[in-house]
This record gives structure tokens, sequence and C-alpha cells, in this order.
């Protein structure tokens, strides 16, 4: 099943179900009006959900175009946005750049940041920053969301709370983060909004690409049309969203609603690209001596998409330009 949230009404928008083929949509206020209300009683309207798209699909009852550009991210605004980094060989690139070993623990300690989620962006959104001396890069990553999630879940019980899989453009401005990140309490200018693919998906819809909690297939990224990244999102991934959400849940309870990343999707594979620019900057750095990529710039453009076996797009694109701020 593919859920989207249409820009109507409040800032939460009104819920729709999505075809397969992401060209066709239907309201759905009788079941649920926002996403947030399905998911607080997904057990109750979730088997509704699932019938209307199955009627979609074949064809039966009025739908309305779906247009990309009129979607909200499929929570406007979120209970709680959790970012992990579940990729060692990002890590590992990163920390080699400034001459820094992995700790033992991020083997079997996920790291995690929690972000603001008060304003998520649509995946046709621009990205609107201040300035471009600020470093401006895009992070391809997936995402989950989850149902209510109780206090100290096992990981072996954590998997059945995830309910949606989404693409996330985790933006960040990696000239503001060094300074924040000394003051020893964490980031949060060098984190704005966060974008999100056009529909999400009930893991259901992946069908053998997903497995173990894990998203098995290539995240295709693209600079100002060119080839950027084609990162695999299943290799590599140390830590599955079963451990993500256990790591979530030590020492709190999750709200449904809840949104999980998976941090930048990376491979050791360096055939395969990368998903983010500071990535191929600590390359460039361990190989050359100097960073040579710069950071995006004012009209710069970044399309994220992930296609399944048959080459349709899962999830739609995010497909974002950068603009200084209004």
């Amino acid at each position: 099943m593919k859920l989207a949230t249409l820009k109507m009404g409040d800032r939460d928008g009104i819920l729709i179900v999505v075809n397969r083929e992401l060209t066709k949509a239907k309201l759905v206020p009788h079941i649920a009006l926002t996403l947030q209300a399905a998911l607080d009683n997904w057990s109750e309207v979730e088997p509704e959900l699932q019938k209307t798209y199955r009627l979609i699909n074949e064809g039966v009852g009025d739908c309305i175009p779906f247009d990309p550009y009129r979607i909200a991210a499929p929570l406007p605004r979120a209970y709680q946005w959790l970012d992990g980094s579940a990729y060692l060989s990002h890590v590992e690139r990163v920390r080699k750049a400034r001459g820094a070993d992995i700790p033992n623990s991020l083997f079997d300690d996920p790291l995690m940041y929690q972000g603001a989620s008060d304003n998520m962006l649509g995946a046709c959104d621009p990205i609107e920053v201040a300035s471009e001396d600020w470093g401006i890069d895009f992070e391809a990553e997936v995402g989950v969301i989850t149902d209510d999630v109780e206090y100290g879940i096992p990981i072996n019980n954590a998997a059945a709370h995830i309910k949606l899989v989404v693409l996330v453009n985790d933006v960040s401005l990696r000239n503001l983060i060094p300074d924040e990140l000394a003051k020893g309490f964490g980031f949060l200018h060098g984190k704005p909004a966060s974008a999100f693919s056009p529909v999400a998906v009930t893991p259901d819809e992946l069908g053998l690409a997903w497995k173990d909690s894990k998203l098995h297939l290539p995240l295709t990224v693209r600079w100002n049309g060119q080839l950027f990244g084609n990162a695999n999102a299943g290799v590599d991934m140390q830590f599955s969203f079963a451990s993500l959400i256990h790591h979530a849940a030590k020492s709190r309870k999750l709200t449904a609603g809840t949104i999980i990343g998976s941090g930048t999707v990376s491979n050791y594979d360096l055939t395969k690209g990368y998903s983010c620019i500071v990535e191929k900057r600590v390359v460039e750095i361990i190989e050359t001596g100097a960073a040579i990529t710069g950071y995006l710039r004012f009209g710069d453009k970044v399309r994220i998409e992930m296609l399944d076996t048959q080459r349709d797009s899962i999830f739609g694109a995010i497909e974002q330009e950068v603009r200084p701020c209004r």
C-alpha cells in the first residue's frame, strides 16, 4: 500500500491512498483524515486503507491525479524524528579524514540524534538556506515510521512496529556542525528541515527487497542531472531498522508517528558512488590530501529515488532545488 499527504486543509494536510504506478489517488477522510490519525488507530484503519488501495489499482472508484508538487511530507509535522548512522563505511571514512579511529562501541551500539520534526518538507519543496557558505549538503537515506513502541522493546519484537517506509533527504549544513559539536551538546543549526519521498509504503509493498528489516535496493542520487551515487541500502547496513528501534526505545516509549532514519546510505564499494557530498570530499582528502568537490550552491538540484527490479519508482522522487531564504 502507498500513502501520501495532500497539501490541503490545515498544515497536517489530508491523507490519500496512491496507486502503485503513482498516477492517481483517492482521498479517504471517511477512514482517516490524516496519516497521523491513521497511525494512531492503525489496527482498525489499515484493512480499510488496504481495501481502497486494491480498488484504485483495479481502476474502481473516482480518483484525482497524483501530482508530487501538491504533496507534503507524509507526516508534515511528526511527534519524533530520530536519525541513526547505520552505515559504518560512512562513519569510518569521515573519521579517517580527520585522523580519528572508529570506537569499538559503534560496532554494536548505533549512533543516533534527535532532530527537529515540526516542519518536514515535501519531496518537491525547495531547500532554503541563508548562505552558501554554510556548506549545504544532501544526505540520501531510508526511513521507517512506527506505531506505538513500548519502553525497552526487545530487538526480536521491534520489526513488527514498522508500519511504513520512506526515503529521506536529511539536509546538513556542514560548516555549522563543527562549532556546534565542539560545545559538547550535539547540533541544532547544522540540521535544517529534512525532506521526504512523496509516498510512504507498507513493507509488504517492497516484496523480497524487504528482508531482516532492511531495504535491499539501490538508492539513486543525482546532482544537477548527473549520477552521484547508487549505493545499495541493504548492503553494509550494520544496524537494521529493528536494531535502531530497539536502540531508540531503550529509555522511552516511542509514539505512533515516530520516524527513524537509517543515516546516509553508504557502501564500502566506492564504485557505487555516494549519498552525500561530504563522503566524496573525505575520500578525496584521503586519496589526494585535499577536498575537491564543493558543496551545493543556489540553483543546484538534487534528485533521490529508488526503483524496483522492474525499474519502476517505488516512493516517487525527492526533487529539490537549493534557494536562498526568502
